[in-house]
């Protein structure tokens, strides 16, 4: 009898291992020659990544994927990965933290309940709120590079440059950033025989930041009417530092309103506790 269910389990375990062989035949091997390079966790589960989104990528609506496309373009890791692949990272995230949750309350001998289909469906939502983060750091890098690349770009069209040349400056004297690699992109795309301004309004569709829409918008009036690109420059410079400097301004002012939280919770109840402690022990002592 055991030598039957040995088989048996052997035999069970062989067509398992053969039938994932099989299927996993059918998942292309995705082509990332022009593609960004994995960061180490995300090459280690990429298999399981490339299974998931080659059988559940179908599944996935245009309107959901359009959506994904925009919102990995803004936070700058559409050259990454795709929309099925994140949509798989999801999933992946979702399996990952149900079954640490799940393992942590069998390791803690108390029983799981709903507990772990929670952490699930917190880990569903996880890779997207990572995502939302990643953009408004790269879109507050933006905003604060702007002047400085600004600056450079003025200079170089004053001492002559035609537009084309300035940025190119720029991004070769600036410094590194999320602006730089979007410069970048916008010198590419001139190259690749798109206009400077259609190349510029193709960076302010992608990152939808109302500061760059202002510039591209201003240099495509300087443009059409012929007036002067160095002092339109010239005048964005200084409205974007204007704007930053009002934006610190505005943080500093938040700060004490901010600190009002903490004071009354932490620091003020520590305060009265060291204040009173020696007068309460003092009026033990009497009454005793």
């Amino acid at each position: 009898m055991n030598i039957i269910i040995s088989l048996s389990v052997s035999f069970a375990i062989f067509i398992a291992i053969i039938s994932v062989a099989r299927i996993k035949s059918f998942v292309k091997e995705v082509n990332r020659e022009y593609m960004d390079p994995l960061p180490i966790l995300l090459r280690l589960c990429w298999p399981l990544v490339t299974f998931l989104s080659h059988y559940f990528g179908e599944l996935l609506s245009v309107e959901y994927i359009e959506k994904s496309k925009i919102n990995l373009r803004r936070s700058g890791i559409s050259y990454l990965v795709n929309p099925q692949q994140f949509f798989s990272i999801r999933l992946i995230s979702t399996l990952l933290f149900f079954f640490l949750s799940w393992a942590c309350f069998l390791m803690l001998e108390k029983d799981a309940g709903l507990y772990p289909f929670t952490f699930g469906f917190f880990g569903y939502f996880f890779p997207k709120l990572n995502l939302s983060d990643r953009r408004k750091r790269i879109e507050k890098d933006i905003v604060r590079m702007l002047p400085v690349y600004l600056d450079f770009i003025t200079m170089a069209v004053e001492a002559g440059m035609n537009l084309n040349s300035a940025l190119m400056q720029a991004v070769e004297k600036g410094p590194a950033g999320s602006l730089n690699i979007e410069f970048q992109k916008v010198l590419r795309d001139i190259k690749a025989g798109v206009g400077k301004i259609e190349a510029l309004k193709n960076m302010s569709d992608r990152l939808e930041i109302k500061e760059i829409r202002s510039l591209v918008t201003a240099l495509s009036h300087a443009e059409k009417s012929g007036s002067s690109v160095g002092e339109t420059l010239r005048i964005q410079s200084e409205q974007r530092r204007t704007e930053r400097f009002q934006r610190a301004e505005k943080l500093a002012m938040q700060a004490p309103v901010k600190l009002v939280g903490p004071l009354v919770m932490f620091i003020f109840p520590t305060t009265f506790i060291i204040l009173f402690f020696p007068i309460v022990t003092q009026m033990f002592a009497l009454f005793q």
